[in-house]
């Protein structure tokens, strides 16, 4: 191993690195996650784009590895790509970041733990869009502190290509990606399987994906269907417990039906939807004896959307009706079921070709809770060409999940009277944007309460319950630059993000508190990406994080790409300098470790 990663390390040299394709222009992609379609750079918020070269780019094999690589983004995994891994985006917490695919909603009602379950192989995808801040007026409820929507390929240029991946810890990727195109028709299915025996004991998976996307009816009303599953089971040990003689062990499902179209004409763009979303959990606390202690969790969303945009003398006005119901079948949290409808409406105004104003109100109807209304606003200023100074607030909200209303075990309880997590948050921030330099910085604050934590009313009490007890004020600035040129007409990038939280909990006593601020109160991200001959690409990655709770540590992860004809080959090498750190939990990340990669694509 180590001399594996000798190797590598001699060969960046070797090649001098830092380098990328050339570098595509972001403001030419429009977000497409809103009703309101705009051109990335006339947004009033803070959005980031990794983009299809990015992503080949990337020193990553899954997105869960992409995430990592985005200021502001926190991706706590409990192992390798076959673990659990938890998205917080500017804190948070788990339940409060919403995964949306091609703008459908995939939250699930049992567990945010499950949200990155759904996310999609990096070869089927076009672009992940990531908006920052609070979106309830634009998503609904589970966009506490953003979003992300990952935006699938429309067509294939290759028409078939198989991709092999061996390297350590016995990790074992293989994948077939087909596109056809007809007059008509596009389709583009994939299959792929990943397994591993895992670096440390109980720490193996076995994991399964497929993915079918077709456009229908191209020529006149087109029809798009997707659909999308994952299994995957793994050993999950140290995942909730200390105990070194147990050995816990998981299995999801996750699977995903949609069906959508677009009517336009001169003014009017109207897209409804609808979806059905299932997932299923089975969790033992001891793998060999699944009667000692197990969970079992299914659970189904059934949703119906349609959304609206209409373009006026008066500007561009959205409107969009939300309809879903949930249902879960546990042996834990009961027989349940949750009715809710979305109604959101905003409209944009432009000045003198340099202000907007969007206003915006989203009113939400849960079967459980009731009524909420959360209205916001985002103003833009276009001071030059290259110069957009922004500013938005607006207040969020998040409903309990059923593991916060009926979870219970022998150390841990539910509350079924718990209220909906409430919150206004308030930012502003600058880019600045050329074609050899971009930059931006933004400045936000969020006052959180009613926030669900797990409490005990003094120490000698062994249960936790669920109460809204937590008031948190979470303050943070976020700066980010990419710098791009060249050697020898070969395309140079150099990147760099910071993020700096402070969250400051009120009112609250951590002795009798299971809840555990542990952000990443300093992130720094580097990127260099190169490419010095015709054929050979290389990225080296950076990332230093210091946590609320002191611990900090240093990661290096890099890659090369070789490209000959129709093959492709690849050397990844992820924490090359073996740090020792946690992202979440007990669970210590793997040491130093290599995956080769070999793809024929025609």
């Amino acid at each position: 191993m180590k001399n594996s990663i000798k190797f590598f390390l001699a060969f960046l040299i070797i090649t001098q690195s830092f380098s990328q394709e050339k570098a595509e222009k972001l403001d030419s992609i429009v977000i497409t996650s809103t009703r309101i379609d705009l051109p990335f750079k006339e947004n009033s918020r803070t959005i980031n784009i990794i983009t299809s070269k990015d992503i080949k780019n990337a020193a990553a094999t899954n997105v869960a590895d992409l995430l990592q690589q985005v200021a502001g983004v926190d991706i706590r995994r409990r192992g390798t790509g076959g673990g659990q891994a938890d998205l917080y985006i500017r804190g948070g917490g788990f339940d409060q970041t919403l995964l949306l695919i091609d703008g459908i909603k995939m939250d699930d009602a049992q567990t945010g733990h499950h949200t990155m379950n759904a996310a999609l192989p990096i070869e089927v995808i076009e672009r992940i869009e990531i908006i920052k801040g609070p979106a309830a007026r634009i998503f609904g409820q589970n966009a506490f502190t953003g979003a992300i929507n990952i935006v699938t390929k429309k067509k294939l240029k290759d028409k078939f290509s198989a991709n092999v991946e061996v390297g350590s810890f016995g990790q074992m990727n293989a994948s077939v990606t087909v596109g056809k195109e007809t007059e008509n028709t596009s389709i583009i299915a994939h299959v792929g399987a990943l397994t591993s025996d895992g670096y440390r004991n109980n720490s193996d998976y076995n994991n399964y994906n497929y993915f079918l996307k077709a456009i229908l009816n191209k020529n006149k009303q087109p029809i798009e269907i997707i659909g999308t599953f994952f299994d995957k089971k793994f050993g999950a040990e140290n995942f909730y417990t200390t105990n070194p003689n147990w050995n816990e062990y998981e299995e999801t499902q996750n699977s995903l039906l949609g069906i959508s179209t677009t009517f336009k004409t001169e003014k009017f763009k109207i897209t409804p939807r609808i979806y059905w979303r299932r997932g299923q959990d089975m969790f033992l606390l001891i793998r060999d004896n699944p009667g000692f202690f197990r969970n079992f969790h299914i659970t189904n969303k059934i949703g119906v959307e349609t959304n609206v945009s209409y373009t006026s003398d008066l500007g561009i006005t959205g409107f969009g009706v939300d309809f879903s119901r949930f249902s879960i079948q546990s042996n834990n949290l009961g027989d349940r079921d949750r009715t809710m409808a979305n109604l959101f409406l905003e409209h944009r105004f432009k000045f003198w070709n340099a202000l907007d104003i969007t206003p915006g109100v989203a009113v939400t109807y849960f079967s459980d809770f009731k009524f909420n209304a959360f209205p916001g606003i985002d103003i833009g200023v276009q001071l030059s060409d290259k110069v957009r100074a922004y500013g938005n607030l607006g207040y969020t909200f998040r409903a309990p999940t059923f593991t916060d209303l009926y979870y219970s075990d022998p150390a841990t309880s539910g509350n079924p009277n718990l209220e909906p997590e409430k919150a206004f948050a308030q930012e502003i921030g600058v880019k600045y944007s050329d074609t050899n330099f971009s930059g931006s910085v933004a400045f936000f604050n969020r006052d959180s309460e009613d926030l669900i934590d797990y409490i005990r009313p003094n120490t000698g009490v062994s249960v936790f319950t669920a109460a809204n007890i937590a008031e948190v004020n979470t303050q943070g600035v976020e700066l980010e630059t990419a710098y791009n040129f060249k050697v020898k007409n070969y395309n140079q990038t150099f990147a760099f993000g910071y993020t700096y939280l402070n969250d400051d909990i009120l009112d609250q006593n951590k002795d009798l508190s299971r809840y555990s601020l542990n952000t990443l109160k300093h992130q720094f991200i580097t990127r260099y990406s190169s490419q010095f001959f015709k054929n050979i690409r290389q990225n080296i990655i950076y990332k230093h994080s210091e946590r609320t709770i002191g611990t900090s540590y240093n990661v290096w992860d890099a890659s090369v790409i070789i490209d000959f004809n129709k093959f492709s080959f690849t050397l990844t090498a992820n924490n090359i300098f073996n740090a020792d750190y946690i992202e979440s939990g007990f669970v210590p990340m793997p040491p130093s470790n290599v995956l080769f990669g070999f793809r024929y694509a025609f």
